[in-house]
């Protein structure tokens, strides 16, 4: 049997491919970027497509040819510069659907979530909403799951924010932290979708995923720390108007392509909790315990979990540093290019002055911007160790400089290449 995974390289998508992988299936992965996944897992056959270009139904059909069944866990949790909601969770999957039937698609499994409660009416569960409603009333198989907080070996988005604030030194700061939560398996929610493609759920189903247990979001935490290897810590609450203006940071940072779980979004479900009924019988469903005591964490997960938080920092401090070192120099650009005067004329030396400046402007501003961040950050490295070779070369006395005008770009090259070694988002 022929299955198509729509966002295979995600979190839930690869747990759900190696499922079916292990289970004999033929599995075809579409995801925007699959080029690092093609080495990953050769095993599948790759699609490079993006879901906001398909929304209509001609878009599927060559997509859809040989496929019996569709799988669904593409998502995304906030309208940015990266993700259109309507497009991606709504228009594509509408398509799909009406695409499906001619192509010969047996069923479709829509991994989805809980659609009502708080944040009921925001994009990221009103397009969910709607894509889950038009398949219902499509005539098609299908069947429908909604995982409550999913964890497993790897962490991505909520998960990944959870290893994070668990790993805080002496103190853990949390929002919500009374709300309940569950939690499920990435296995089990590999599971299920198996289970629906061998037929064992009947078309028609729409099954919530969680373990039995409720944490409320601080257990969770210190669950997640003593994980990592970490001793207990107090819990500390932040009230809501503190950390209002670092979801407001946050949707800034989204509009200009970054996909922080901080979002507003985030917040407004989470001041209700993940509360999800528990998997009917015949599924398995580890406890959160359960789950990371079958994943011992190892130093590189303690690692990733303090980077996680500073990632954000890196990038606005490397921005903050050569926008400041691009602007401070107009205040005063005479002044400033006084060091090119013994090797040039006065005028040659301020537009040169300028010139270096926009540079450091430009790179300052387009590190902050995702699809420019890598680029922009490769620019930084190759602009520093310009700036090294040409000052060591004209003017070398300046390493002897007591405020350490050269030294100071030594400690500036290896953040960036911190920011280059994190920048990866899954």
């Amino acid at each position: 049997m022929n299955i198509l995974i729509l966002g295979a390289t995600g979190f839930i998508g690869s747990a759900v491919a190696a499922q079916l992988l292990k289970d004999g299936y033929t599995v075809t992965g579409l995801a925007r970027n699959p080029d690092r996944a093609c080495v990953r897992q050769s095993d599948i056959r790759w699609i490079s497509a993006d879901l906001e270009k398909m929304t209509n139904a001609t878009d599927w059909s060559s997509v859809l040819e040989g496929q019996q069944v569709v799988i669904n866990s593409a998502g995304a949790l906030q309208d940015s510069l990266s993700d259109d909601l309507a497009a991606t969770q709504q228009r594509a999957m509408i398509a799909l659907q009406q695409a499906a039937r001619p192509a010969g698609v047996k069923l479709i499994v829509q991994i989805s979530a809980r659609t009502d409660g708080a944040g009921s009416n925001l994009p990221f569960l009103a397009t969910k909403r709607a894509a889950d409603t038009a398949l219902a009333a499509s005539g098609l198989p299908y069947v429908i799951l909604r995982p409550s907080l999913v964890l497993g070996r790897n962490a991505h988005g909520g998960t990944a924010l959870l290893r994070a604030l668990a790993s805080f030194p002496l103190v853990v700061p949390l929002l919500h932290a009374d709300s309940t939560v569950n939690t499920v398996a990435a296995e089990d929610v590999a599971t299920a979708v198996s289970a629906a493609v061998s037929g064992t759920l009947p078309s028609g189903s729409d099954i919530e995923l969680a373990a039995e247990e409720r944490h409320t979001l601080a257990s969770l935490v210190k669950l997640h720390r003593a994980w990592l290897g970490l001793p207990d810590a107090r819990v500390v609450s932040i009230p809501p108007a503190i950390a209002r203006p670092v979801s407001w940071l946050a949707d800034i940072a989204g509009h200009l392509g970054w996909r922080s779980p901080l979002r507003s979004t985030a917040m407004i479900v989470m001041s209700e909790g993940v509360r999800i009924g528990p998997t009917p019988s015949g599924l398995p469903t580890l406890s959160a315990a359960e789950t990371l005591a079958a994943n011992p964490s190892g130093v590189q997960d303690l690692w990733f979990a303090r980077l996680y938080l500073l990632k954000a920092p890196v990038i606005a401090g490397l921005s903050l540093f050569w926008l400041l070192s691009g602007l401070i120099p107009l205040l005063a650009p005479t002044q400033a290019s006084a060091h090119f005067l013994p090797f040039m004329p006065a005028g040659a030396a301020v537009a040169l002055t300028l010139a270096t400046c926009l540079v450091d402007i430009v790179l300052g501003a387009a590190v902050l911007v995702r699809p420019l961040a890598k680029r922009a950050l490769l620019g930084m490295l190759d602009v520093s160790i310009a700036y090294l070779a040409g000052a060591s070369l004209l003017e070398p006395a300046l390493w002897l400089d007591p405020l350490g005008v050269l030294v100071k770009v030594l400690p500036s090259i290896l953040l960036t290449l911190v920011a280059l070694a994190i920048l990866d988002e899954r």
